[in-house]
């Protein structure tokens, strides 16, 4: 094992959460899933941008018919600005779809239209999340955005806060599974 492999630390499993310091307008103010991470790169999707379309919007513009009675008009999330126009969903059961990454037993990434069309359907999964875009870092990016504190990690205990949170209310949420109050946090960065 390199000196490199050993200090690695994984975050995949964990919330991001930008710090008043990050001024990135992709990233500033976002409550972030990572859902991959590892010495190549990570992959997660923003939690807490709201696109301005929902999913029944959604499922017209893509020619995707349903029969489920979509009253609530679920949002669509802006997951990040790689690749906008593709859709992503972040569900709970695993289930198996034709293009997903299996996060953990619980929880699954996927990228091919069968789970929108068996949503669209009724017969989806129990919880998800759709988004259109992802957010990517290329190798060490993230892990030096970490160093320079530009992000607070949070391990995911459960996916309440992914699912059964309102979009405005996620930073908060996530800043009570910390224990503080975030107007305690300065926008300055610095090291003792």
């Amino acid at each position: 094992m390199t000196q490199k492999e050993e200090n690695f630390t994984s975050v995949t499993q964990h919330l991001l959460v930008a710090m008043p310091g990050l001024l990135d307008p992709h990233f500033s103010g976002t409550v972030i899933y990572i859902a991959e991470h590892s010495e190549k790169g990570a992959m997660g999707l923003v939690l807490n941008r709201v696109a301005e379309i929902d999913m029944l919007s959604l499922f017209s513009r893509i020619d995707i018919h349903t029969n489920k009675d979509f009253t609530n008009l679920l949002p669509v999330f802006l997951g990040g600005p790689i690749q906008p126009d593709r859709g992503f969903v972040l569900h709970e059961p695993v289930g198996s779809w034709n293009s997903s990454l299996k996060i953990s037993e619980q929880l699954a990434l996927t990228s091919s239209r069968d789970i929108l069309e068996a949503t669209a359907k009724g017969s989806g999964p129990e919880k998800f999340l759709v988004s259109l875009g992802y957010s990517g870092w290329g190798p060490g990016q993230l892990d030096s955005e970490l160093i320079a504190n530009s992000w607070l990690t949070i391990p995911m205990i459960d996916n309440d806060l992914i699912f059964d949170i309102p979009a405005e209310d996620k930073v908060a949420a996530a800043f009570r599974l910390l224990g503080f109050d975030p107007s305690n946090l300065s926008g300055l960065v610095g090291h003792a």
